[in-house]
């Protein structure tokens, strides 16, 4: 596995949002192996038997981002954010397709942290989490958005206050309240 600095990889995903084929075949396999850990971050959540394997939630969320022409990429943080992104919205809309999104089809009460760890209809978990996500993007957008990057991202506290450009000690004050709103909205579908 090859290694570069985070000042490395945001200088090769600048040249590639410039056009810089290059960059692109440079930049590939230092990200894949990041891209990995968070597809497997994804798919521990996943129920056992899973049909959509890590290596294919990687392959899908590549694919999706190798037609992103020119996008300026901010820094590293920002292109794991928005991979993280691409990520979840793959397993939402796999799990949709799968038939999860009935509501309260076996239900179960769970809260956010216990949502990726219950039972064999986790897909229908990943749903709500998505569900009550939207709607706490309407209350709170930033809210949502540590919690997408901390939960489905698997970033860190100084990684998710990178993206969002807020300071570690916001990102931890937005976790806490959009954990507790997250928890209150699962119990009360359920």
């Amino acid at each position: 596995m090859q290694t570069a600095s985070p000042k490395e990889i945001t200088r090769l995903l600048v040249a590639w949002g410039d056009g810089d084929e290059a960059a692109l075949e440079t930049l590939t396999p230092l990200v894949y192996e990041e891209l990995r850990r968070l597809a497997h971050h994804y798919m521990g959540r996943e129920r056992p038997g899973h049909t959509l394997q890590t290596t294919a939630l990687v392959n899908e969320a590549y694919v999706r981002l190798i037609d992103w022409k020119n996008v300026q990429w901010q820094n590293r943080a920002h292109f794991f954010g928005v991979s993280a992104q691409l990520m979840r919205r793959i397993l939402v809309d796999f799990a949709r397709a799968r038939g999860y999104a009935k509501r309260g089809g076996g239900a179960l009460d769970v809260t956010l942290d216990e949502a990726a760890f219950v039972s064999d209809s986790k897909g229908s978990h990943i749903v709500a989490l998505d569900e009550a996500l939207v709607s706490l993007a309407e209350l709170d957008a930033r809210q949502s958005r540590v919690v997408e990057l901390r939960f489905f991202g698997g970033l860190s506290i100084e990684e998710t206050a990178e993206v969002l450009k807020v300071s570690p000690g916001t990102v931890r004050r937005d976790w806490s309240l959009a954990r507790a709103w997250l928890h209150r909205e699962l119990n009360r579908q359920s």
